[in-house]
């Protein structure tokens, strides 16, 4: 791996820790449960990529 293909996934994991934080604060705050879910599906969506990036490692 390059070291600016490095820098990218850097880059991305930065990022999917960011939404998935961002994710799993909003569901915390929620009170509609059907938003509160769909916020909880966001942040596994972004768990998932976060893991997706960290194996190319």
């Amino acid at each position: 791996m390059t070291s600016k293909e490095l820098l990218y996934v850097e880059d991305a994991l930065g990022h999917e820790k960011f939404m998935q934080s961002c994710s799993a604060k909003t569901a915390n705050k929620l009170t509609d449960p059907t938003l509160s879910d769909y916020m909880k599906e966001l942040e596994q969506t972004h768990t998932n990529l976060l893991n997706k990036f960290l194996n190319l490692l």
